[in-house]
């Protein structure tokens, strides 16, 4: 089986702010659940995130965040709608993020905030993709974006079969 990937301009169209996924950066598709790794190659969850995304490094929040650019922090926070979605206005002490899994540094508004994030911790898992309830899993990334959770469901069954 080879990696899906899922149009990056409906990914952000959706609102991609709820929860690290870092899905601001140019053009082209994300990457999600092993997409570095062959289909050969064993999927790793603890190299994904805990959703099973991939965040591009070229993704505005992470970069203003590691440059202290303010000016791309605010071009994030407005295009994911945190404002709007959250009822939060900008700070630029808290309109971070370093990535959903990095030890040791501060949690901003949209990691903190990720209901799959906290679900994952809650059950202990690295990834989505261990956990038995993924497809009967209601929360809100997946209600939002449900050919991303689709997506992860063939990653699941891909990573289970090479068990």
């Amino acid at each position: 089986m080879s990696a899906v990937k899922l149009d990056r301009r409906d990914f952000v169209r959706g609102g991609m702010c709820l929860c690290g996924l870092c899905a601001c950066g140019g053009l082209g598709s994300l990457a999600f659940a092993g997409d570095e790794s062959s289909k050969d190659e064993k999927l790793d969850p603890k190299k994904l995130k805990y959703c099973g995304y991939t965040c591009p490094e070229d993704c505005k929040f992470l970069q203003g965040t590691l440059k202290n650019d303010d000016a791309l922090k605010r071009e994030a926070f407005k295009l994911w709608k945190l404002e709007e979605r959250f009822g939060i206005s900008y700070d630029p002490a808290t309109a971070i993020c370093y990535g959903c899994k990095a030890p040791g540094k501060p949690e901003g508004e949209v990691v903190s905030r990720c209901d799959v994030r906290a679900c994952a911790q809650e059950k202990k898992v690295d990834c989505c993709i261990e956990c038995g309830e993924l497809e009967a899993c209601d929360k809100d990334l997946w209600r939002r974006f449900p050919k991303f959770k689709e997506q992860v469901i063939a990653a699941q069954k891909r990573y289970q079969a090479q068990a």
